[in-house]
């Protein structure tokens, strides 16, 4: 384990713990994660401070991002942190590019959900008026 992560121990391990190590091993500052799952850096912080856990639809989008499972970053089971592979500039490539597409469909998905929430209340409205 190289000394970004000395602080980092799986057994004692909770949900922030989970999400700052991970985040850290991707290379990703607290900023930059921040802005990929379209939410503030205060919000992003509380997660790894143990303040606050994002709901359902982020906890995927955060999982996609850092390449981990959602239950290794709820309970610290599953696919997690491994050792990082040998893999050449271009398999990284695409592995970003998926893990980018992953959380802007996920994003998408919310906002689909959104739209058609505030479209049947509009339906609903036009009916009664």
């Amino acid at each position: 384990m190289d000394e970004a992560q000395d602080w980092y121990s799986e057994e004692a391990s909770t949900f922030g713990d989970r999400v700052a190590a991970a985040r850290e091993n991707a290379g990703m500052t607290q900023k930059s994660l921040a802005k990929r799952l379209g939410v503030r850096l205060a919000t992003l912080k509380a997660w790894e401070e143990d303040r606050n856990e994002p709901r359902a639809n982020r906890l995927s989008m955060l999982a996609g991002v850092l390449n981990v499972s959602m239950m290794w970053l709820i309970n610290g089971e599953g696919e997690g942190l491994g050792e990082p592979e040998m893999a050449s500039d271009s398999m990284n490539d695409v592995m970003a590019e998926l893990r980018t597409l992953r959380a802007d469909l996920v994003q998408k998905a919310e906002t689909v959900a959104r739209l058609e929430k505030r479209l049947r209340g509009l339906t609903r409205q036009n009916d009664l008026g």
